[in-house]
């Protein structure tokens, strides 16, 4: 049944009013201090004053006045941040309130709205098994809320997952150095390349994003398991613990490999679960990358 206009834009404006307060309420200064600029550019010259760094002394102005003078700069602070967000049917899935399309969309929308605050500027790339839509860098609200209805209410061409060419494509795309967020469920192959080479032009953040039932098999006897994406299906018996922890098993080495992957291709990864709040664990992954930023 189709969604109405109004019932689009009730949804957008609820989550935009819980996004925009977790912004100023929680991660206010963390997402600045989280990403450098793109560089230093003048600010102006002033007398030298206790405290200052003789290693900032405009040493033809001083000269010529008899007494020091400092040259100051300042960090230029305009980014852009291109969030390449996966499409695909296995992100139509969830179990506990919300499928995972909508809590990416929602974590979109949180980190939106900080570049956003920051004066940044946001663009979107959203992807299945081809290209589905692009959107250029730009700032202001109007163009973050369109990001927010296109990833909830885009309809798909695809249902495949083919990471490796959208990553292919954003390196075609992006000529200015970008913060990119990758966020995906990654059931994907062949992407490590191109995500070694992109990595190495921008600052790369993958989001992985999981819903519990992909981590651990419920019990729940006999069911017919679907693959939104092949179209293939199959029956197993949730209730036969060896299967469970077989499962549970090849999850964690799948995972373990995954991290393995992303830090080879010099990829910092964050996991979400849906089952969970992501402010708590966003917020630790920005102290972390300030820290490390700060080595």
């Amino acid at each position: 049944m189709p969604v109405s206009a109004a019932e689009i834009l009730k949804r957008i404006r609820r989550i935009e009013i819980k996004t925009r307060n977790l912004v100023e309420e929680v991660f206010t200064g963390e997402y600045h201090s989280m990403f450098k600029g793109q560089g230093l550019e003048f600010s102006e010259v002033r007398e030298y004053q206790a405290g200052d760094s003789y290693r900032d002394i405009d040493w033809n102005v001083s000269a010529r006045f008899g007494h020091p003078y400092i040259k100051k700069f300042k960090e230029t602070r305009e980014l852009n941040v291109l969030f390449i967000v996966d499409l695909s049917a296995s992100n139509q899935f969830g179990t506990r309130g919300q499928l995972k399309a909508e809590f990416i969309a929602e974590l979109t929308a949180v980190l939106s709205f900080s570049a956003l605050s920051n004066q940044d500027k946001v663009g979107l790339l959203l992807f299945t098994d081809v290209i589905e839509k692009y959107l250029a860098p730009r700032k202001g609200r109007k163009y973050a809320l369109q990001i927010l209805r296109d990833i909830l209410y885009h309809e798909p061409k695809g249902k495949g997952t083919d990471l490796a060419n959208a990553l292919t494509y954003t390196l075609r795309l992006l000529k200015k150095r970008s913060i990119i967020f990758i966020v995906s469920d990654f059931l994907a192959h062949g992407y490590i390349k191109p995500l070694t080479i992109l990595s190495q032009k921008h600052d790369v953040i993958a989001v992985q994003v999981v819903d519990p039932a992909e981590r651990e098999l419920p019990d729940g006897g006999l069911v017919r398991l679907f693959n939104p994406e092949t179209g293939d299906s199959d029956v197993i018996n949730l209730s036969d613990k060896e299967l469970s922890a077989q499962f549970k098993k090849h999850i964690q080495k799948e995972q373990e490999q995954l991290s393995k992957r992303m830090t080879q291709a010099g990829v910092d990864l964050l996991s979400l679960r849906t089952d969970q709040t992501y402010v708590n664990e966003l917020q630790k992954f920005f102290d972390l990358r300030i820290k490390r930023r700060r080595r």
